[in-house]
């Protein structure tokens, strides 16, 4: 089985437009034929992109709880079981909730790639771990 391919959305900043244009690019998959899902997206609060979302089939994020308060990831697993021929994953770098399967998202992205499921994503630059060293 080949790999899937990986897509990448660069920004300078936060807010510049990634994750709009990121769902853009979904949506044009999906009208071409494309089984696409959404397994992790932050609107921040965007208005715009929250309506991006609108069409889109969503993964539900998995829950953990870590040190007594909860928080929402994405599900792995559950993508892998679904596998869609493309997934959207936004924000490369974020770091994972201890106890999830990855420590890392770029890691939950090699996965699906090895899966052979194409993976569009989003990382701004001062996210690029060999900048801050």
């Amino acid at each position: 089985m080949a790999g899937g391919l990986l897509r990448i959305y660069l920004g300078a900043a936060p807010g510049v437009g990634k994750t709009y244009a990121m769902l853009g690019e979904a949506h044009r998959r999906l009208k071409r034929g494309c089984d696409v899902v959404v397994g992790f997206c932050e609107t921040h609060g965007r208005e715009l992109t929250a309506g991006q979302l609108e069409g889109l089939e969503t993964v539900p994020r998995r829950l953990v709880d870590y040190r007594g308060t909860s928080f929402t990831e994405m599900d792995l697993a559950a993508i892998l079981e679904r596998r869609p021929r493309l997934v959207v994953v936004d924000e490369l770098a974020h770091t994972n909730i201890p106890g999830v399967r990855h420590e890392k998202r770029w890691q939950d992205v090699e996965e699906l790639l090895a899966a052979g499921i194409d993976v569009l994503s989003t990382v701004n630059v001062q996210h690029l771990e060999s900048l801050n060293a």
